[in-house]
């Protein structure tokens, strides 16, 4: 099934089932629902809002549970924040084209690592997306991404740095406060 007839049945369902509007992401000819954020992800995806929130000059912005679409590269995704300026964002109805984002940010849920892990790893890179940040609070941890290119198994990108959680974390031209962020409880 080719990009248009997915993003049209993943249209029908967010217009049908207005809950799950937020919830819905593309990625290689598949529709896929998500599961609503554990409280304590959404709390860690708050407080990086607010630290971010604080530091922005000019017309930046950092959103939560909105939409980015490379339709070309035939995905529909959902990061957990995004930054832009205002003015770029004022220009799109629905979903963000990913070519006036700054810098994405997902924080791993406890049970769907995987989903964070590889697949963002490459749609974001391939989607020219200059920064990515990941949270793991299973593990503590958090990764700063950036200088997207094609590598030799597809998009990538080629600087990435780890920290653990209580670092002063730099990203892009911002300063995080990773000591802010919860760990899941132990399963």
């Amino acid at each position: 099934m080719n990009y248009a007839r997915l993003r049209a049945v993943a249209g029908e369902l967010m217009d049908q089932y207005t809950d799950l509007a937020g919830k819905i992401e593309v990625r290689n000819g598949e529709v896929s629902v998500l599961i609503a954020p554990s409280a304590r992800r959404a709390l860690n995806a708050f407080r990086l809002l607010r630290q971010l929130d604080r530091q922005f000059t000019g017309d930046l912005v950092a959103l939560a549970g909105t939409h980015v679409e490379a339709a070309a590269l035939g995905l529909l995704r959902q990061p957990d924040l995004l930054v832009a300026a205002e003015a770029d964002l004022e220009r799109f109805e629905e979903c963000v084209d990913p070519s006036v984002l700054l810098l994405v940010a997902e924080i791993v849920s406890p049970s769907q690592a995987g989903n964070a892990h590889l697949q963002k790893m490459q749609d974001y890179p391939a989607m020219g997306i200059p920064l990515h940040l990941l949270i793991d609070p299973r593990k503590g941890t958090l990764r700063v991404s950036s200088d997207p290119a094609d590598g030799p198994d597809g998009p990538r990108y080629r600087a990435t740095h780890d920290y653990v959680f209580g670092d002063q974390v730099k990203v892009g031209d911002w300063v995080i406060d990773s000591g802010e962020f919860k760990r899941y409880a132990p399963r």
